[in-house]
């Protein structure tokens, strides 16, 4: 098989032609910063599709966490628990605030945070009063176990539905569990304004708050008057037209990653190998990303440092670090699992918990037979598979026969 002429991307923009109907009426009206029409419709558009009260407008998704973190009263030194198999920007804005992250422990049939190991961490630790959940890959935590945790302590709950726009739990969207609810615009996300993110809260003080700091914090006076510190985090009337352009095609989006995810799970019936879980009764992800688990028995050999990695080819197996590196060589982007962040250089210390305890008491131990580090086992057998919604048919089932060609 030859190298794809075009490469087949991970998940690049998605674009219509309607964005450039807002992006030049911005410029028309020279609405060209941080008000204006784009950005109020992006905001009542969310409120409607998404089913919250209030919506501000930021430049980015982290920019949004970082405010949700500031409303949820986090002050230096603090404890707070944190998903541990995410993207960092789940957790950075916690440090912002001088907060100190608890990275809570992965489950198996989401990936997502456990809410086992969580109740084992508020026994650990019974102060800690803020919770920051982050839905893998768009598919929803566990998120009315965690919510009733959260609530059971007094815990103020922030949901990182980043990845997962669109998604539903038990009937309602995703990015309506926590007090502060955060969605990104990123460039690779399911809709996109090539940057952005947005705050959802049901709470009305709450949202004027990070809308006055996400503006400098300026107080209503005739000159620059200043009180507490302000943020330049606003949404950009340029950007929030392409966002604006994009909403109408969320529900195609989600449909189109929908139908990659069950090409690649019929494709790959006979390998040893699941893709990325849900619980089919209670929850319909957004499909963003579809990834591949590598049964423990049919792996070969793998050593990951931090940053090389080496495998040995044995017949019958293969590992991440094969798949990936033969999809580059076809042209095709994939991507290893997010490293969980209890193993980040930068968060090696941090406390991590599991549903047995201790995370770090117990690293690379078994109990009962199971592996304690859900996210670091995921981690070593999983990875990210192409998931552009412009991929045509034929060249996913190419893809589908590249992974194949690594079992043999």
């Amino acid at each position: 098989m030859e190298p794809f002429e075009k490469k087949i991307w991970l998940s690049s923009p998605t674009m219509h032609g309607e964005e450039l109907k807002y992006i030049t009426q911005a410029y028309e009206t020279n609405w060209m910063s941080t008000v204006g029409e784009n950005i109020n419709e992006v905001e009542r558009t969310a409120q409607e599709y998404i089913g919250c009260k209030h919506t501000v407008a930021l430049s980015a998704g982290t920019a949004a966490l970082h405010l949700a973190v500031k409303l949820a009263g986090v002050k230096h030194g603090d404890y707070v628990f944190c998903s541990d198999m995410t993207f960092a920007a789940t957790v950075n804005p916690v440090v912002y605030e001088g907060g100190i992250p608890i990275f809570i422990d992965s489950e198996r049939d989401t990936w997502n945070m456990d809410p086992q190991a969580l109740e084992k961490a508020f026994e650990l630790y019974p102060d800690v009063k803020v919770v920051v959940v982050a839905n893998l890959y768009g598919t929803p935590a566990k998120l009315d176990e965690i919510k009733d945790i959260c609530d059971k302590h007094h815990a103020i709950l922030i949901e990182d539905a980043a990845e997962s726009l669109g998604a539903i739990y038990k009937g309602k969207q995703t990015g309506t569990f926590g007090n502060y609810n955060v969605i990104s615009f990123n460039g690779n996300k399911i809709i996109t304004g090539s940057s952005g993110g947005m705050l959802l809260t049901d709470n009305e003080e709450a949202a004027n708050k990070a809308r006055k700091w996400s503006t400098q914090s300026r107080e209503a006076a005739p000159w620059y008057q200043h009180e507490e510190l302000g943020y330049n985090y606003r949404m950009s009337n340029v950007i929030a037209g392409v966002v604006r352009g994009q909403f109408k095609y969320l529900d195609e989006h989600i449909a189109q990653k929908k139908a990659i995810y069950q090409r690649y799970k019929e494709g790959f019936k006979d390998l040893p190998v699941t893709m990325n879980p849900f619980i089919e009764d209670i929850m319909e992800p957004n499909y963003w990303l579809s990834c591949l688990l590598i049964n423990k028995k049919a792996m070969c050999k793998q050593v990951r440092s931090e940053n090389e990695t080496l495998y040995i080819d044995e017949p019958g197996k293969s590992c991440p670090s094969e798949i990936l590196e033969t999809l580059t060589k076809y042209n095709a982007e994939g991507r290893p699992i997010w490293k969980p962040m209890h193993m980040q250089p930068i968060y090696v210390t941090n406390p991590f918990v599991t549903r047995h305890g201790n995370g770090r008491a117990q690293s690379n131990a078994y109990i009962k037979g199971e592996v304690v580090d859900v996210g670091m086992d995921i981690f070593n057998r999983g990875l990210c598979l192409p998931s552009d919604n412009k991929m045509t048919i034929e060249e996913q089932e190419a893809i589908i026969e590249i992974v194949k060609e690594c079992f043999k």
